[in-house]
């Protein structure tokens, strides 16, 4: 059985297959159209997923779509009751939902020849319910309670639910206009960071600032007695009068969603290019402390209500890895687990794993332990590609061998561009797709930023450790496989971490297993055989675009920065 998942016509558009009880592959359209977020019909990694499988649309059983238009209907009738001008925002959504409707006609324009139908059924996943399934069926956990929060999807913006084998049972939800999203994604435009996805601008800015500003946010955003939430409508814009949102194909955009309400509490917003006061970073503190606030007030009535050590989280809040980080410390739960993509691309894996196990009560696939589910290339398929460059490149035949010449240069302050394996799905590069740099340099922020990123000067860079040495530089002691949570550095530890040690004393990890990413476990082992530190620092190999998917995308990345080094596979380039 085949079953293929989709998030189509939402920011983050993404596709995977799935067959019988495991996961072939999955791919973010982004890394294909080099679009960041891209938003549309994910034509371009279906043919990836079909193309890996071996299989062609016809043999595909299932299409799950992780939308479903005739949720909430009458919650929205009665929205438009009490908020008549909102009706051409949610025209422009029930327009987006028709999309989804026909998505039958949008496989058979791309996928089959005139005439032909498709012979798969597409089943319709709540936003919501994907999210959770993404997080709850990819878990080790046999029972947990389960969080999905972000901005909106299926006119809902959180829900709670436990989790117990194959079942998900819903607790209860927050509808729109009240989102805990769309206040952070607030706070981020009024802070001057404009773009889709801008938010984690904000949790990087937060350690410069103080919460002083915490009392007067708390009137954004209200903590209610049965564990959720709502939002003073006064101080958003997008709440009574027309917003555009952009979903049809290409990079997703959304108009100013804080009022003018908001500039007589706080003053005028910070527009894009002006200078970042301690004004504003005060602001991201505040904006991060409250956020983590009601996270903590809704998982700890979460934790009442379903007696279980255990939580998964999921949602484009589940992003916010700072907040990640201290939900063992802000509520009860003993256990976490969220997924190696819990934003809006992970919909595409939960609603398949829904239909999987909610509705064919199929047995359990097992845990979700890496994130290496993208494109591959051989090496035969790497030497071609140079050769039609022709590159200059040395080739290792033995791996070891490797493993010492990138660590000689990474200990001789090279700037390596890491391609190795399976691109990992999700936002974060995990070592299949990474730059990486001794995290001992004083100067690494500053010789990454000239020689490739060139971002802002406040956010941080991230340190992949291995698993076993968890314990002897982070204060608190997990797997983190995902780098999907920040957990302070032990403060013997930070001066030999400067790198990687953020302002207030953090680390969004990644803890390297060698069964999950035996390569990259490798390469770090022997980096630490000679630097006495378990540890490299690892960002995403791209410069202000996706990630990099392809052979010619790392070379091209390569040769327009200032990057030392780069190695495809076995291969080696240098200048």
């Amino acid at each position: 059985m085949y079953i293929l998942g989709l998030n189509a016509f939402h920011g983050d558009s993404s596709a995977c297959i799935f067959k019988d009880d495991h996961f072939i592959c999955a791919l973010e359209e982004e890394r294909i159209r080099r679009i960041k977020h891209w938003a549309g019909f994910p034509s371009k990694a279906i043919e990836f997923c079909l193309k890996e499988a071996g299989i062609s649309i016809n043999n595909v059983d299932y299409v799950t779509v992780s939308r479903e238009p005739k949720a909430h209907f009458w919650r929205k009738i009665a929205f438009l009751v009490t908020h008549p001008r909102n009706i051409f925002s949610v025209g422009n959504r029930v327009t987006n939902a028709l999309k989804i409707a026909s998505l039958e006609e949008t496989f058979e324009k791309e996928f089959l020849a005139p005439g032909e139908k498709l012979k798969a059924e597409i089943i319709n996943v709540e936003h919501h319910l994907s999210h959770l399934a993404s997080t709850f069926f990819a878990s080790p956990f046999k029972e947990a309670a389960l969080l999905s929060i972000d901005a909106f999807g299926d006119f809902a913006s959180t829900m709670r639910g436990f989790g117990n084998d194959k079942d998900i049972k819903v607790i209860d939800q927050v509808y729109y206009p009240h989102s805990l999203g769309a206040f952070y994604t607030a706070m981020t435009q009024y802070l001057g960071f404009y773009n889709y996805g801008d938010e984690y601008k904000v949790m990087g800015l937060a350690p410069y600032g103080k919460p002083i500003y915490a009392e007067k946010l708390r009137k954004l955003i209200i903590a209610d007695d049965n564990g959720l939430f709502h939002l003073d409508e006064r101080y958003y814009q997008y709440v009574r009068s027309i917003t555009k949102t952009a979903w049809a194909g290409g990079y997703p955009a959304f108009s100013t969603m804080f009022s003018s309400e908001l500039c007589d509490l706080l003053g005028p917003a910070r527009q894009k290019g002006d200078e970042l006061t301690q004004y504003h970073r005060d602001l991201a503190s505040s904006t991060q402390f409250v956020t983590e606030e009601i996270i903590s007030h809704m998982l700890c009535d979460l934790y009442k209500k379903t007696n279980c050590d255990n939580v998964c989280i999921a949602g484009g809040c589940a992003q916010n890895s700072v907040a990640n980080g201290k939900v063992r410390l802000l509520s009860p739960f003993k256990n976490v687990y969220i997924p190696p993509a819990g934003h809006d691309a992970g919909t595409c894996m939960g609603s398949a794993l829904y239909l999987y196990n909610s509705v064919l009560k199929q047995k359990r696939i097992e845990p979700i332990r890496h994130a290496y589910w993208g494109s591959c290339f051989t090496n035969e398929e790497i030497e071609k590609f140079l050769k039609s460059q022709n590159a200059k490149y040395r080739y290792f035949d033995n791996d070891g061998d490797l493993y010492e010449h990138v660590a000689a240069a990474l200990l001789n302050a090279g700037v390596i561009g890491w391609f190795q394996g399976r691109a990992e799905f999700g936002p974060r590069a995990l070592g299949n797709r990474s730059i990486l740099v001794d995290p001992r340099r004083s100067d690494a922020k500053d010789l990454l930023n000239e020689k490739i990123k060139r971002r802002e000067s406040f956010r941080p860079f991230a340190p992949s450790i291995l698993k076993e040495y968890c314990a002897e530089y982070f204060e608190q002691i997990d797997d983190v496989p995902f780098m999907e949570k920040v957990f302070q550095i032990r403060e013997e530890k930070r001066e030999a971490l400067p790198a990687v040690t953020h302002v207030d004393g953090s680390g969004r990890l990644q803890t390297v297993d060698a069964n999950a990413s035996p390569r990259y476990h490798a390469l770090i082992s022997t980096f630490f055989k000679y630097s006495g530190v378990p540890v490299l620092l690892n960002t995403s190999f791209n410069e202000n675009e996706p990630i990099v998917n392809t052979p010619a995308e790392a070379y091209d990345c390569f040769a327009r920065t200032k990057m030392d080094m780069l190695v495809l596979g076995n291969f080696v380039v240098t200048r």
